[in-house]
């Protein structure tokens, strides 16, 4: 007989811890999936900005440019109409100093045709054969018809390096001036377009001439004579895009693109595999602590049940026992899918004693009450299968979503199906949306068809979602929660069940019965480098329950814990005046809240120390996010519940 009880403990245990791991899977997938979707797409966004600041650069540099010239042909001009040709070279070569001097050295120099000779400020002679009617600079400008027009790159004869240049064709017609620019600030600007070693840039003109390029090799060939090249540039003219994806090079890149002036395209080109490798790691180490999580709690939940079997031989000890671990990870369950939703945290734990509360007002036994209590913990398991987004939407949801919610009674009590074998239990988590008046789902069933413990879930699920915070709105008034409930008698509620909540109500005169909200955490972190500080503030920057307050030497530590209400310590092993384990030491003689330990050191020395000593918890600098909050969390949680 005792064996054959221990069968029976051992299947359901294994049953139950098989139901659990399959629905922390599915949420699992379902919570990291919506993460890196929704990180994927930040950093896109933030790369796409970088991506136009850089481009704004270019192209304030190319500007710059156009600035100069424009103000050299105006004074070029009058001195046309007024002056001498010895006073135009004259003012060409001063400019073209002072232009170098002021501006930048890489713009080489004015020159041009002007009152039909050929002019230059850097006192460069052409050779006998130079025909500047000819150049590309001298044609566009006379086609612009007096604006401003710069010019495809090309070879300086006179310097010998890729060029651009601004040209304008002046009042009279037919003289063009002419700034050449030589592309190494470009070049500068486009070498800096790395992304953080992520990614290279480069400029193409519109005709597919690279411009610019992280790689100096590239400059001056055309992509578009290039298959793989021609795509991307393809990609460019035919759609108003921002960034796609390509395999560039055989690697899997993401490319991000921006048009400035002139039609010159701005492009970085990222590995995805760099792009995305910190969010890799963030979820591969969120499914890692939750994995880790899960198998301790088997591995104890295992040893508890051997225990219990070697040292209980009555079979009704096992099954008292077996019960009680049963309902923890029930309680586990109900936090899980409680998590899921930001604003009603406890939301199961909530209907659960509220449900309690009306069934004793009802007279049910304590086998009753146990299994309301359950039912309470489990009504809303069907959540699982429910996206994170919906549940967490702030506006109204449309009919798609909504329609997501509206099976997760149904997902529910299939789930639970397999879980718990009281029929009750899933009852209560597939009907409690039904209504009294037969106008509720899933089944629109009506009156006292419906499941007597689904009309108790269903007034207890109510008043929570009244008394607590949502996404939608702040937690109700008790006057209007009660208005609520007498409005739904007969037609939302059967009401002699809604009658039971009035009277708990009125006999809850301070409000007791609602969502407990604000609480804060002061956490103390110890350490003399304020970098370190500064690192922790920044990973609780955007949890406000979390209060950070510091110390950096032995004597700020104990005014602190003698001054304010600390209810966890992060604390450096290495400090000027004292070390982690001597200060820790000193604190456990007075105070008992949880202590981790941060230090860079691995040694199994110093590992040995921490378990000597006891201490709660230890992470290794340099600190990662995702394990500091969840080892932070864990212990607060562990400790005050």
């Amino acid at each position: 007989m005792f064996d054959l009880r221990k069968n029976i403990i051992t299947k359901q245990f294994l049953v139950t811890i098989l139901v659990i791991f399959s629905l922390q899977a599915i949420m699992l997938i379902i919570i990291f999936s919506d993460f890196f979707r929704f990180s994927a797409a930040d950093i896109k966004a933030l790369s796409l900005s970088n991506l136009k600041s850089q481009a704004s650069q270019v192209e304030e540099y190319l500007s710059k440019g156009g600035n100069v010239l424009w103000f050299a042909c105006d004074s070029v001009d009058y001195l046309l109409k007024t002056g001498s040709d010895d006073k135009i070279e004259a003012y060409l070569s001063s400019e073209t100093k002072e232009m170098q001097n002021r501006s930048d050295r890489n713009f080489t120099g004015l020159y041009g045709v002007i009152g039909g000779k050929y002019m230059d400020g850097s006192g460069w002679i052409p050779p006998e054969d130079y025909d500047p009617y000819e150049r590309d600079w001298y044609r566009s400008a006379i086609e612009a018809g007096g604006e401003t027009v710069l010019t495809s790159p090309y070879l300086d004869v006179q310097t010998g390096q890729i060029v651009v240049s601004y040209c304008r064709m002046l009042s009279d017609g037919e003289s063009v001036l002419s700034l050449d620019i030589v592309m190494d600030g470009v070049q500068k600007i486009t070498e800096e377009m790395t992304m953080g070693n992520m990614g290279y840039g480069f400029i193409v003109d519109s005709n597919g001439l690279v411009v610019a390029h992280s790689e100096k090799s590239e400059i001056g060939k055309n992509y578009n004579d290039d298959p793989e090249k021609a795509w991307l540039m393809k990609q460019v003219t035919s759609n108003d895009v921002n960034e796609f994806e390509m395999i560039l090079d055989g690697v899997d890149s993401t490319v991000f693109m921006d048009t400035i002036e002139r039609d010159w395209h701005v492009f970085i080109v990222a590995n995805n595999n760099l792009l995305y490798s910190q969010i890799r790691m963030q979820v591969v180490a969120g499914v890692l602590i939750s994995t880790l999580i899960f198998a301790i709690i088997v591995l104890f939940s295992l040893y508890s049940i051997n225990k219990i079997i070697r040292s209980e031989e009555k079979g009704e000890h096992i099954f008292s026992r077996m019960e009680e671990m049963n309902e923890n990870i029930i309680r586990s369950l109900a936090s899980t899918i409680d998590a899921k939703d930001r604003y009603t945290s406890g939301h199961s734990q909530r209907v659960a004693d509220y449900a309690v509360r009306i069934a004793k007002k009802m007279g049910k036994s304590e086998e009753e009450l146990k299994i309301i209590y359950f039912a309470g913990l489990l009504h809303d398991v069907g959540k699982i299968r429910v996206s994170e987004a919906v549940i967490n939407k702030p506006g109204k949801l449309n009919e798609e979503e909504f329609d997501a919610m509206r099976v997760h009674p149904v997902s529910g009590y299939d789930i639970l199906a397999g879980i718990h074998d009281d029929v009750r239990i899933g009852y209560a988590a597939k009907y409690h949306h039904e209504r009294y008046d037969g106008k509720g789902y899933p089944n629109g069933l009506v009156g006292e068809d419906i499941p007597e413990i689904a009309r108790i879930i269903a007034v207890a699920d109510s008043y929570d979602a009244m008394a607590s915070d949502r996404s939608y709105r702040s937690m109700l008034p008790q006057d209007k929660v009660r208005t609520e409930i007498l409005n739904g008698k007969g037609t939302q509620f059967d009401p002699k069940i809604a009658d039971i909540m009035l009277q708990i109500i009125d006999e809850d005169n301070s409000y007791e019965l609602r969502q407990k909200t604000g609480h804060q955490w002061n956490i103390l972190v110890v350490d003399d480098e304020q970098m370190n500080i500064l690192e922790v503030k920044h990973i609780f920057k955007d949890m406000d329950e979390m209060n950070i307050l510091t110390a950096t030497d032995r004597k700020q530590t104990m005014e602190l814990l003698s001054a304010a209400d600390i209810d966890l310590i992060l604390l450096d092993l290495k400090m000027p005046d004292v070390d982690g384990f001597t200060l820790y030491e000193e604190i456990r003689k007075d105070y008992s809240m949880p202590v981790i330990l941060m230090t860079g050191d691995r040694s199994s020395e110093t590992l040995n120390r921490i378990i000597d000593l006891k201490i709660d918890d230890y992470l290794t600098k340099p600190l990662n996010a995702a394990i500091t909050r969840e080892a932070i969390h864990g212990l607060l949680h562990k400790t005050f519940g």
